[in-house]
């Protein structure tokens, strides 16, 4: 085999591992995200977060949503390079510190935390290690010139686009499923704990104890 062949060989390989990254991520990753997500969703929503941990764990949901979100969207604009991954793991890295807070949050407001919404959980924090784990076997040579600190690789630290860019229909596509099973109902639970925050807060009158005088008092919400 000559040096021509063998390096059109490893450009055709380089080329095979972008689609099958994309592949991954527009029908494995993604849905595989979407749907728990939304189950997750409808869990809070049955056990009346509103009520118990309130306002405080749904922006702590949205947080988690925004980094798995972004990680995938630079992922799907951009070439994986030692920059990239070193993002995604640290975006992983901050996603597992989050789902902690998140489910400390929901434990100490007593909101139930049910076995279902548990294993929800479980699968929702495998999905950033997993997509890292199929992204470095298809990119080794990306992986190793990480653990070198990008030496010998001049674009290591820059972020370059991919020479194939998603058709419209797939990104309008990404952009109406994340509307619907992210931001739509994550959105509405926000607006919901931030409605009962502030009938929680409402002032009341009752009346004195023995007397008929009003007293201007405050409602207690959680």
């Amino acid at each position: 085999m000559s040096r021509g062949q063998a390096a059109q060989i490893a450009r055709g390989a380089a080329v095979d591992a972008d689609v099958a990254t994309t592949r991954f991520l527009l029908y494995g990753l993604l849905p595989g995200w979407f749907l728990p997500g939304l189950a997750d969703w409808a869990m809070h929503r049955r056990t009346r977060i509103e009520d118990t941990a309130g306002t405080k764990e749904s922006l702590i949901h949205s947080l988690m949503m925004a980094e798995v979100g972004l990680p995938i969207a630079l992922t799907l604009r951009y070439r994986v390079n030692p920059k990239l991954l070193s993002t995604l793991l640290g975006a992983a890295a901050v996603h597992e510190v989050t789902a902690w807070w998140d489910v400390r949050t929901a434990v100490d407001s007593d909101r139930e935390v049910r076995p279902a919404e548990q294993h929800i959980h479980s699968f929702l924090e495998s999905l950033p290690f997993g997509a890292l784990a199929s992204l470095m076997c298809l990119h080794a040579d990306e992986v190793r010139s990480l653990l070198r600190g990008g030496r010998g690789h001049p674009e290591a630290w820059r972020l370059r686009k991919r020479p194939r860019a998603l058709s419209p229909g797939y990104l309008a596509g990404i952009g109406l499923a994340i509307g619907l099973c992210v931001v739509l109902p994550y959105g509405e639970e926000l607006l919901r704990c931030r409605r009962a925050a502030r009938r929680g807060k409402r002032p009341v009158r009752s009346g004195a104890a023995g007397s008929g005088t009003p007293v201007i008092g405050t409602a207690v919400g959680r």
